[in-house]
This record gives structure tokens, C-alpha cells and sequence, in this order.
């Protein structure tokens, strides 16, 4: 079902920015891992196709840095399978794999140069010289960094720092790259330009990549689909576009994009003129709600207010009935007494079993 409007719909496109082939690229089957009593990965299935950029998204403690260091081999899985073009490797070794990893903190050798740095796990896997001083210059070439190939990294920008880990990893030419949080230690200006510059560096290459991270916006910038998770289960599955706008969840409305989740009857009727629905709550987007005459909207008080720039974003009550909204500081709107929805979505109301989401009525 589509996000209903009022007074009229729109279609919109996919939002991808590339599908992938069809080719087999990564396979989890039912994998499951538990430590101790706690279920960090709940019989997770999912198709990663080749040459796609997929993201794992979810809250801390969702499982999605177990699932991924399951297919890295780090953590083996207590049932299940990881099948990696075609290939089982669920009881392979992390350098029996074709993959790479690049880690939250980089895990880089502050008192090496660049190129050594780069050439670290060439030598591991004893590559020839000659080899590895070609694999590490065509990767320093690909992210951008040949001229510093002599710099010691302690000397780096944290930006330059993130592509040298990603040289390093592109330099054992693996088949799949995973990505661990590694832009959440940069400030936000330069984590908006490495992201761009990872964008770049995943379309000129057209590595499968699994990129795990709880910030929705980086999600949806960098990814060709995400994948949802909580409680170590995957709820959903799809484009950025598709999930931001057709959440099937209450969950995942709240989680990506912060969509108000009203239950309140009242709340419901004042703001879409629509009467609540059995196992299923409203949910509306912050930037769906806009001001109306307190004769045909949902009269409430506001709390608080926020100048963002591109937007004022504000706190609001209706009884037990929270809700944020952002308006545009154009249309000139400081102070209002009511609200309506201009365009809504009814979901699946799974908040009971998901207590990390929170309803924002009561």
C-alpha cells in the first residue's frame, strides 16, 4: 500500500543507484548465532547480488556487526549457510575467503607509510615484490592517493586515513568488500565528502559490498538496497525509496525516517479524517505534517522548537499524542494550534516485540 495524500497521490521511482547483476553474489541461508542466552543473529536469509552495494541498518545491538563478521569468518555461525559466488564457505578460514574487510577504527599501522600499510596484507598472503608494489599502487590509484604514497598515515586527514584502509583492502583483489561503520569516527562535513568519495570508489570498481551502519541518512545516500534489522532478525528488505516510502512495519517507519506512530483513535481521525485499524498503526513523516485551522486538524500545544537551517523542526502535544514536525523556514509558520497530515501510511503495528521502537502515542 502506498503512503496515502491528501487531496491527491503521486508515483515516485526506485531510488536506486545501481541493481547489481543478476550473477551470484552472496547468499546467507537461515544463519543463526547466539552468545550464551542472547539470539545476536535469528535465521537470517538474504541474496546480496553481485556487484551490488547493500547495508545492513539497524539500532546497536541488532546483530548487524555479527551477521557481517559471519561472512567474514570471523564468527562462525551455529547453523546455516554462507555461500559466496556459488562457493559454501561457511567453515572456510577469514583468508580462505574472497573477502575484505574495513573496520570502524581502520585498524591502520600509525608508524607505517601508506604504501606499507597497503602492501600489509600482500605480504601476509606472501605475494611476490614485484606484484605487490604493482597491486598497491593500482589501489592507492583508485582511491585517489598515489601521491602520497610515502606519507606515514599518522599524517593523514581521517578522510585520506578511511581510503587508505580501503586501498588495503581492494589490493588483495577480493570478490566482496565489507564495510564496518567506517565513516562514524569522522565529524559530520568530512563524513558527507568520504561518503561521496566511497560512492565513487564502489561504482569505478563494482565490488558485492555489505556495509553495516545504524545512520539512516548514510544508508540511503550510499546503498542500492538496505536491509532492516532488530533483535538479530531482518524485517525488511529493499531500495532506499521503497523503504523510506512503502515501510511494511511500524519499526521500520519509526527507525528509517522517524515516521510519527500514532495509535491514539482520536489523533488518527483529527489529523486524516480516516478511523483506526485493527493491528495496524498510522504512521505520518515529520515533513507530513503542516499547520491547519483548528477546526479541521489535530489542536495541539508546542513544546519546543529548533532552527536547523533548511528547516525548524518542532516538538508537539495532543493529550498523550507526541509528534515532531519539520517545516520550511520560507513559508514564514513560527506558531500554530493545530495540524493535519497531508500524506499518511497505515503499517503493521510489531511494537510490541520490537522495544527498541517506541510509539509515539499512547
Amino acid at each position: 500500500m502506498n503512503w496515502q495524500k491528501a487531496p491527491q497521490s503521486s508515483k515516485s521511482g526506485s531510488g536506486q543507484r545501481n541493481s547489481g547483476s543478476q550473477g551470484d553474489g552472496i547468499n546467507l541461508e537461515a544463519v543463526t548465532k547466539s552468545f550464551g542466552e542472547v539470539v545476536a543473529v535469528d535465521s537470517v536469509t538474504l541474496a546480496v547480488a553481485e556487484g551490488e552495494f547493500f547495508s545492513l541498518l539497524g539500532p546497536s545491538g541488532c546483530g548487524k556487526t555479527t551477521l557481517l563478521r559471519i561472512v567474514a569468518g570471523f564468527e562462525p555461525p551455529d547453523s546455516g549457510r554462507v555461500v559466496i559466488h556459488g562457493r559454501d564457505v561457511t567453515a572456510s578460514s577469514p583468508r580462505k575467503r574472497p573477502t575484505a574487510m574495513v573496520f570502524q577504527n581502520y585498524a591502520l599501522f600509525p608508524t607505517m607509510t601508506v604504501s606499507a600499510n597497503v602492501e600489509y596484507g600482500l605480504r601476509v598472503r606472501r605475494i611476490p615484490r614485484a606484484e605487490r608494489k604493482a597491486r598497491m599502487r593500482k589501489a592507492l590509484e583508485r582511491v585517489g592517493l598515489q601521491a602520497l604514497e610515502d606519507r606515514p598515515v599518522d599524517q593523514l586527514s581521517g578522510g585520506q586515513q578511511q581510503r587508505v584502509a580501503v586501498a588495503r583492502a581492494i589490493a588483495v583483489e577480493p570478490e566482496v568488500l565489507l564495510f564496518d561503520e567506517p565513516l562514524s569516527n569522522l565529524d559530520v562535513t568530512l563524513r558527507e565528502k568520504t561518503r561521496a568519495e566511497l560512492i565513487e570508489i564502489q561504482d569505478r570498481l563494482g565490488i558485492t559490498s555489505i556495509y553495516v551502519t545504524h545512520d539512516q541518512e548514510e544508508a540511503l545516500a550510499l546503498s542500492d538496497r538496505i536491509g532492516v534489522m532488530n533483535h538479530g532478525r531482518l524485517l525488511a528488505v529493499g531500495t532506499p525509496r521503497d523503504l523510506y516510502e512503502h515501510p511494511a512495519s511500524a519499526f521500520v517507519a519509526g527507525f528509517l525516517g522517524g515516521a510519527n506512530l500514532i495509535a491514539d483513535p482520536k489523533a488518527v481521525y483529527s489529523l486524516t479524517g480516516e478511523e483506526d485499524r485493527q493491528g495496524e498503526v498510522l504512521a505520518v513523516r515529520p515533513e507530513h505534517l503542516v499547520p491547519a485551522s483548528e477546526d479541521a486538524g489535530l489542536r495541539v500545544t508546542i513544546d519546543s522548537s529548533q532552527y536547523l537551517g533548511s528547516s525548524i523542526e518542532f516538538a508537539v502535544s495532543a493529550g498523550r499524542t507526541r509528534l515532531r514536525l519539520r517545516l520550511s523556514p520560507d513559508i514564514g509558520v513560527e506558531t500554530f494550534t493545530a495540524l493535519r497530515a497531508s500524506k499518511w501510511k497505515w503499517v503493521d503495528d510489531d511494537l510490541d516485540d520490537q522495544s527498541s521502537a517506541k510509539r509515539l502515542s499512547t
